[in-house]
C-alpha cells in the first residue's frame, strides 16, 4: 500500500493566493486572485481546486475575483464523516459565498461541481448572479437518463457504480491512486490525454486522493446519490430540485465526453426558465476547463458581464 500524504501538497504556488474560510460548520481551503465580481469555482471528480489553475489568472485578469474552493472532502478542506447529501453541498456554496463576503456571486461549476451548482442555483436563486455548468447535466436530467438509456448514459456511468462497494475507497488508492490516472484518461479528451499538461494534473490529483480520508469523502456523494433514491430525504430532493432555473444559465460541453454523454446534458435546458445557452465543443472530453481553458474563461467571462 502506498504511504498517505498530507495536505501540503495541494497547496501549489501560483498567481493566486491560499487562505481557509469557515462555512456551513466546516473549513475549506479556497484559492483566490484578482478583484472585482466573484466568481465561485467548483472542481470535479477526481479532481480539487487545481482544476481552475489555468482559468484563475485569467479571470482575475479580466477584473473578476476568482475564487476556487477545495470541496467538502477534498484537497486540504475539512473532511467530516457527513455533509455529502446534495442539500449540504448546495449550503456548502451558499455558505461560501457569505464567508468571502458577498451576498452572491458568479457560479462556475465541472462534472461533479456542475451537479452542485446547478442545485445551488435551485435552492438559492438569489445568491446566483449567473451560472456556467460545464461537463455536468442536470440532475433530474441524469437521473431519467441513467433509466431511459440503458445502453448511453447507464453504460457511461457503469464505472462509478462499483463507488457503491464497500470500502472502494482503498481500490482508488492503489499504486499510487493509479485508478484515479486511468478515470481521468478515460474521460479525457484524446487529443489534451496526450499532453504533458494532462501528465502533470494526473499526478497531481492522484496526490490529492492519497491525502487521508479524501477518496472516501469523494466517494461519500456518489453514495448519497443512490441510496437516497428510495428513501424519503432523496423524494424531498427530488422535490426541491424541480424548482426552475431562474438564473440566466451558460451550458458548456465536450463533444467526446464519455462520461456524461452530450445527449444527456443538452436536456437539461427543459429546467431552465431564464435565458440559456448551450454550446457544444468539439474533439473535447470531460474536462473543457483543462483541455481549453483560454476558451472556458472567454465564455464565463462573456457570459459574466
Amino acid at each position: 500500500m502506498s504511504a498517505p500524504v498530507d495536505e501540503s501538497c495541494v497547496l501549489v504556488d501560483g498567481p493566486w493566493i491560499h487562505r481557509w474560510v469557515h462555512a456551513n460548520g466546516s473549513r475549506f481551503h479556497v484559492v483566490e486572485a484578482g478583484s472585482g465580481p466573484l466568481v465561485l469555482l467548483l472542481h470535479g471528480f477526481p479532481e480539487f481546486w487545481y482544476a481552475w489553475h489555468h482559468t484563475l489568472p485569467l479571470l482575475a485578469d479580466a477584473g473578476f475575483r476568482a475564487v476556487a474552493v477545495d470541496l467538502r472532502g477534498y484537497g486540504a478542506s475539512d473532511k467530516p464523516p457527513r455533509g455529502y447529501d446534495g442539500y449540504t453541498l448546495a449550503a456548502d456554496v451558499t455558505g461560501l459565498i457569505r464567508a468571502l463576503g458577498e451576498r452572491s456571486a458568479i457560479l462556475v461549476g465541472a462534472g461533479s461541481g456542475g451537479m452542485i451548482a446547478w442545485t445551488a442555483a435551485a435552492f438559492h436563486p438569489k445568491m446566483v448572479d449567473r451560472l456556467v455548468v460545464v461537463a455536468a447535466a442536470h440532475p433530474l436530467r441524469l437521473r431519467a437518463a441513467l433509466f431511459a438509456d440503458p445502453r448511453g448514459q447507464f453504460a457511461a456511468a457503469a464505472p462509478t457504480l462499483r463507488f457503491q462497494l464497500p470500502r472502494y475507497e482503498h481500490v482508488l488508492t492503489r499504486d499510487d491512486a493509479a485508478p484515479i490516472g486511468a478515470f481521468l484518461r478515460r474521460w479525457a479528451g484524446p487529443a489534451w490525454a496526450a499532453t504533458a499538461d494532462f501528465e502533470d494534473y494526473s499526478r497531481r490529483c492522484r496526490e490529492a486522493m492519497r491525502i487521508p480520508q479524501a477518496s472516501f469523502c469523494a466517494l461519500e456523494a456518489y453514495r448519497w446519490a443512490f441510496r437516497s433514491i428510495l428513501r424519503l430525504h432523496g423524494y424531498r430532493f427530488v422535490r426541491l430540485v424541480q424548482q426552475p432555473i431562474v438564473t440566466p444559465t451558460l451550458h458548456l460541453h465536450g463533444a467526446l465526453d464519455t462520461s456524461i454523454l452530450p445527449r444527456t446534458a443538452q436536456g437539461s435546458g427543459r429546467y431552465v426558465i431564464a435565458p440559456y445557452e448551450w454550446r457544444l465543443l468539439d474533439g473535447v472530453g470531460h474536462f473543457p476547463h483543462l483541455e481549453l481553458p483560454d476558451t472556458i474563461a472567454g465564455e464565463i467571462i462573456r457570459w459574466s458581464k
